[in-house]
């Protein structure tokens, strides 16, 4: 089944910085773009970690390493409180870096998302270097895609090249991202299949499936 790659939805304009980086200059940086994070790359542009606004304010928020470490701390929270001293990007970021391929689905990239608990990947080529930053925003950013375009990818990505439909078989209405599908088949799990395919084109958000089938295949006959 096709689905769009991280390639597609990407940042593909990425600000990065190198290890030696210094505080204020990833600050500057950050404030500059409005970004709330920066890939930290090395001299073959590999990602190696991330700094976040989250490893910079660590600074003030134990006085630039002054204060000292709470004996009550996991090992999160003192890796944390050690980046308060930190004066590179280095001694600051956040590694190893969580990358993804370009060529991945975006679906992958949404579970690795979650499964990780971050709010950006850094997305690698294939030979490791980094080529974009695909993050949540970008992700959801698939549900504002207009309802023309969603039609088109289920009769194109679906019906015909999914399915292997004759023209016609089946028909496709989509209405603020809710997909309707209805028509006659034989098989009642070509009706399913045709609904879960639906469902996994960018920007469907439901499936009203009233699509009408003769047999009823996924009940075993009786002996």
């Amino acid at each position: 089944m096709w689905e769009p790659t991280v390639e597609s939805v990407m940042t593909k304009d990425v600000v990065t910085a190198g290890e030696s980086t210094r505080f204020k200059d990833l600050v500057a940086l950050m404030t500059e773009h409005r970004v709330s994070g920066i890939p930290i790359v090395d001299h073959d542009g590999m990602p190696v970690g991330v700094v976040s606004e989250a490893d910079t304010l660590a600074k003030q928020e134990y006085q630039g390493g002054m204060a000292r470490m709470p004996l009550v701390f996991n090992r999160k929270r003192r890796a944390h409180w050690r980046k308060s001293a930190g004066r590179s990007a280095f001694e600051l970021m956040t590694a190893p870096a969580i990358t993804i391929s370009e060529k991945a689905s975006v679906t992958a990239a949404a579970r690795l998302l979650a499964e990780k608990k971050v709010r950006r990947l850094c997305v690698v080529n294939l030979h490791g270097a980094l080529v974009g930053v695909v993050s949540r925003r970008d992700i959801i950013s698939t549900y504002l895609r207009e309802d023309e375009q969603i039609l088109a990818d289920i009769q194109e990505h679906v019906f015909r090249r999914g399915m292997w439909l004759f023209p016609g078989t089946l028909a496709a209405e989509v209405s603020k991202g809710v997909a309707t599908l209805e028509g006659s088949v034989e098989h009642r799990t070509t009706a399913q299949i045709a609904g879960q395919l639906t469902q996994k084109v960018p920007g469907v958000i439901g499936v009203k499936n009233k699509i009408r089938y003769e047999l009823d295949d996924t009940v075993s006959s009786a002996m």
